[in-house]
């Protein structure tokens, strides 16, 4: 019968700089790296060409063509005013670009992006920045539900509360919300970073993989698998770099946040015993 911890703890060396070996040869993390939202092969666009359209009166699929119009045309600034809270806005540009939404945006924005700077100055629905790949997105306001599903790099930013599920099945990439989220979230997680500054809902990191998660307010209760581990100064530091970038703070210093990574347990599950899976869950 396989062991089992009775009060399981964190790996050390979840967030490391040594180069992995075998096929990727990966930098797994360096804090001095500069974070790269390049995508080669797409058109050329300079940030000093701007653009601005009125989109009261278009619908999705006409808005989603006009920023690809301005983009070839050169456009690296595109505002889009009145968007309405329309859904799948912004989708899957995969481009270097500064675009800014002027309003809010329905289900499923800015979804399957690879390179842009995209700035929401209202709110955004479900799921949005669904499998990001890089780039930034910034909401001023608050997110629903799903926030960076799937996200697979670049930085994702929600300045206000977030519903549940942020950050669920994320493969890379960072998260971060200035307030408060609700349950499951880092559902699944496989790797990145997730930083909640507020209050973190139930089941958090439940079925977590691997990954990181950083909370500065308090946790309402741990998923499965999901144990506490101990600040170290590479933490700290990349913390601070991180939420400077964006204007934030840890309520309590960077410092004093709870640090929540995988217990590794369901790593081997389908080796485990009928008994030994209830003591899992």
């Amino acid at each position: 019968m396989a062991h089992l911890e009775p009060e399981p703890k964190s790996v050390a060396g979840e967030m490391h700089a040594e180069r992995l070996a075998g096929r990727t040869q990966q930098v797994f993390f360096s804090p001095a790296e500069e974070d790269n939202f390049l995508t080669p092969g797409n058109p050329e666009v300079d940030f000093d060409k701007r653009a601005e359209f009125d989109a009261a009166e278009m619908d999705t699929t006409a808005i989603n063509l006009r920023i690809r119009e301005l983009m070839g045309e050169g456009y690296g600034t595109i505002v889009v005013g009145n968007p309405l809270a329309k859904h799948s806005l912004g989708v899957g540009i995969l481009n270097r670009l500064r675009l800014t939404f002027e309003g809010s945006l329905g289900y499923f924005g800015v979804g399957m992006i690879d390179g842009p700077n995209v700035r929401v100055a209202g709110r955004v629905g479900w799921s949005c920045a669904e499998n990001m790949m890089a780039g930034t997105v910034v909401i001023e306001k608050n997110a629903g539900s799903c926030l960076g599903a799937g996200i697979r790099g670049g930085d994702l930013v929600c300045r206000g509360d977030a519903g549940a599920r942020t950050g669920i099945e994320m493969k890379g990439g960072t998260v971060i919300v200035g307030g408060r989220t609700g349950a499951f979230s880092g559902f699944m997680m496989q790797r990145g970073r997730l930083v909640l500054l507020g209050d973190a809902g139930k089941n958090l990191g439940d079925s977590m993989y691997d990954g990181t998660i950083y909370v500065g307010g308090a946790i309402a209760s741990l998923g499965i698998d999901a144990v506490p581990g101990e600040i170290t100064g590479l933490d700290v530091e990349w913390l601070t770099r991180k939420l400077a970038r964006y204007g934030l703070e840890a309520p309590g210093g960077v410092a004093n946040m709870h640090k929540i990574v995988a217990g590794k347990k369901l790593w081997n599950y389908d080796n485990l015993e009928p008994a030994e899976k209830k003591l899992v869950l």
